[in-house]
């Protein structure tokens, strides 16, 4: 513990007098431009890859980045969305996956049930996209499987937030587009989901891409 304390005085003494308008300003309300949904894995910093400060993304974690579809049960990742949609008004959904992801290689090997109750019925929601992955590449290596796995499940996770009551209704005005992506943590590249290709590109070819034709 000594190095996270020691870590939160480098921060009052040294970062937060820097940015003391920035947390003023924080102090007083909230405005993030977008919901980032990425997994709980400690090598995944949303702010640190988006190169943002304090205040622009409303982040929600949890293990294999996952959205279960819209129920009248109230879950944590439910309710976030509801407000992040509804009260903050993000603009923008980001699902992230990110390389070597152990909850969706459990997803492809479950763990024992009876040692793992919560985590077995959370990959559940995964579920969809490991029978897509077994449907069209059950015969590549591990690697390449788990691989293929994390860009269908951002996929299957886009589908699982438009039926979102607030995502929906904003989605249908306009006002709202999601957004997949795919963090290599060894490289540190992103790839983003293209819709009309049904492929995993660039980010900067596909917002450069996305600013010509809105440009034209």
């Amino acid at each position: 513990m000594n190095k996270f304390a020691a870590g939160v005085v480098r921060f009052k003494n040294e970062v937060f007098p820097a940015k003391r308008g920035l947390f003023k300003a924080l102090a007083e309300r909230q405005s993030a431009e977008a919901l980032f949904i990425t997994c709980s894995d400690s090598r995944i910093d949303p702010n640190l890859l988006t190169q943002t400060d304090p205040g622009a993304l409303f982040i929600c974690r949890n293990a294999g980045n996952i959205v279960p579809p819209h129920t009248s049960h109230t879950g944590a990742m439910t309710a976030s969305i509801e407000f992040a949609v509804g009260a903050l008004k993000t603009r923008d959904i980001i699902i992230c996956g990110h390389t070597d992801c152990g909850a969706l290689r459990a997803a492809i090997e479950p763990p024992d049930a009876k040692e793992f109750p919560h985590v077995t019925e959370w990959l559940n929601y995964a579920r969809a996209a490991v029978l897509v992955v077994e449907e069209r590449a059950g015969n590549l290596s591990p690697k390449d499987k788990l691989d293929l796995l994390i860009r269908e499940n951002v996929i299957l996770q886009m589908a699982h937030l438009k039926t979102h009551p607030y995502v929906a209704a904003r989605l249908a005005s306009g006002k709202l587009r999601i957004h997949g992506w795919v963090y290599n943590i060894e490289n540190g590249d992103v790839a983003a989901f293209d819709e009309k290709t049904r492929t995993f590109v660039p980010v900067a070819d596909h917002y450069d891409k996305e600013s010509g034709q809105s440009d034209a």
